[in-house]
């Protein structure tokens, strides 16, 4: 499974969005790898269209979904004071989504810088699509 970012949905669902994201949300979810996590869908459904909330939660309804613990909780604390010690201020939301994947042990697509910082200093990996968006399996 991998964890998909609010920026990457947000991008996704946009008329006139990125392609290559578009492509690699669509090959995660065809291939049945796509997970929500409570985070992310607070920010894709809290900024939604008043006309487009109900229909896309019903959409999001049906994707694997990740309810956040409390010990999830705690690492994201603690992953944001690491992330400060190293110069990193990282949006506590983008924190949770970080804590939830490495808890869970998977990957995360995002299109947020703040992932990659993340990465850079955690064992946090990273989800790129295959070729024309396809999924591509982890190594």
């Amino acid at each position: 499974m991998v964890f998909v970012d609010s920026s990457v949905w947000i991008e996704g669902l946009r008329r006139d969005g990125d392609l290559k994201t578009k492509l690699g949300l669509e090959g995660l979810l065809e291939a049945y790898e796509a997970q929500l996590c409570s985070p992310v869908k607070l920010e894709v459904l809290g900024g939604a269209r008043v006309e487009e909330r109900k229909k896309l939660a019903r959409c999001l309804s049906v994707i694997p979904y990740y309810s956040v613990t409390d010990a999830d909780w705690e690492m994201a604390i603690d992953l944001g004071w690491k992330m400060r010690g190293a110069g990193h201020t990282i949006p506590w939301n983008d924190l949770l989504v970080a804590a939830c994947a490495l808890r869970a042990g998977e990957r995360v697509y995002a299109r947020d810088k703040h992932f990659q910082q993340i990465a850079s200093c955690q064992p946090l990996s990273l989800y790129e699509p295959g070729y024309g968006g396809s999924y591509a399996p982890a190594e």
